[in-house]
């Protein structure tokens, strides 16, 4: 007789569990029963089982011994997402470096969500390298308003991105998630090791547990396939191509917008929601851009990585940047029966950081920057 078991292994506090589905099978191989078990252990009594049992330790395991070799600089690569915030600023800096070889379909040309279409189209293709930055992405606002469309088309679109990759032979895929993955209250700044370690924000939790899901889901196609998946979580970003939609915009664009509409109409004051308390980290888009091809030139490991600037700025010091940059003189109105969000968020970026990565851009250059374009590409449409 041999016992066949399958597990989930997480760590809470000093409580192991451990989540079995164990199958019994005689000896001429046929099943005889199936028996879901749910136990907790100590944690020094789940070491001591191991002497009968081999349980892997999924914090430590890589699936792969080595780091990948240098990217070919010939090699088809697919930017999933490229018109938007992150692939945009990614497309301009693989070429910059001289990464030519780019597939890349709109929306249009190539639906993420259609399983069957993007099967063929990796069956076609057959693309050596994928950067995932395709979402459905928007702020306190639009994840409240809309949490099916965030929980559902980003599970699509992962999903059959991260599985055609692995099945039409892709050597490497980059998935990008987002730093609301994180607890509400995760240590600050917040470590990797955070994940998963308690309740989400509420305000965006849809949008993080589908984000969550593409970690796990690189995580396990890496464990089970021996497949180069990594997994990016960068902060707060910013920069050319963000959506200044007046609904659906995050918290930086939105700011810019509505400073930019009130200094046109000659406007006296702006209400902004909350009490501007709320502390947050921004790192321009085209430092992550940067990130991302240093990772997939030297990163190859089972864990995903924080991506951001390592400085923080409360929302009331952001909105007075931000009016200052458009030229706006009216008044600032704090509406605080709206929410502020997750009280603070810092990310930890130790990690990137020893391997020799840091961002250029200060965040009063950005914002310089990004409201250039904005009036250049946005207003004047």
């Amino acid at each position: 007789m041999r016992i066949n078991l399958q597990f989930l292994h997480a760590q809470r506090s000093n409580l192991t569990l451990l989540t079995l589905s164990s199958t019994i099978y005689s000896t001429n191989g046929q099943s005889l029963c199936l028996s879901p078990a749910i136990l907790f252990l100590r944690r020094s009594l789940a070491i001591r089982s191991t002497s009968c049992l081999s349980l892997p330790d999924y914090r430590n395991m890589t699936a792969i011994d080595a780091v990948t070799s240098k990217l070919d600089k010939s090699g088809k690569i697919f930017v999933a997402g490229h018109r938007g915030l992150v692939g945009s600023a990614i497309v301009r800096r693989l070429r910059t470096v001289g990464y030519n070889n780019l597939i890349l379909r709109s929306h249009t040309e190539l639906d993420l969500t259609n399983q069957s279409a993007v099967k063929t189209f990796f069956s076609l293709e057959k693309p050596q390298y994928v950067i995932l930055a395709a979402a459905k992405v928007g702020g306190i606002h639009a994840n409240s308003t809309y949490p099916a469309d965030f929980i559902t088309i980003n599970l699509q679109i992962q999903t059959n991105v991260i599985d055609s990759a692995y099945r039409y032979g892709t050597k490497k895929l980059l998935f990008l998630g987002s730093s609301c993955i994180y607890p509400k209250h995760a240590p600050q700044p917040i470590p990797e090791s955070s994940l998963l370690t308690g309740p989400l924000e509420p305000t965006n939790e849809w949008y993080a547990i589908a984000k969550i899901a593409g970690i796990k889901m690189c995580q396990a196609y890496r464990i089970q396939h021996k497949w180069d998946a990594i997994s990016a979580m960068p902060t707060n970003l910013y920069g050319p191509n963000d959506n200044f939609h007046p609904e659906n915009s995050h918290v930086l664009p939105a700011l810019m917008r509505r400073f930019h509409e009130a200094k046109v109409a000659g406007g006296k004051e702006v209400v902004v929601w909350g009490s501007g308390a709320a502390l947050r980290e921004f790192l321009h888009v085209d430092d992550l851009a940067d990130s991302v091809v240093f990772l997939l030139e030297n990163y190859s490991d089972l864990g995903h990585v924080n991506v951001g600037s390592g400085k923080e700025v409360s929302i009331k010091e952001l909105a007075e940047m931000v009016k200052e940059v458009v030229g706006f003189e009216g008044e600032i109105v704090w509406d605080k029966s709206k929410p502020d969000g997750t009280p603070r968020k810092l990310m930890d970026c130790s990690t990137i950081a020893k391997m020799g990565w840091e961002p250029k851009i200060s965040l009063r250059d950005g914002l310089v920057g990004t409201y250039e374009w904005y009036v250049g590409n946005v207003v004047k449409q």
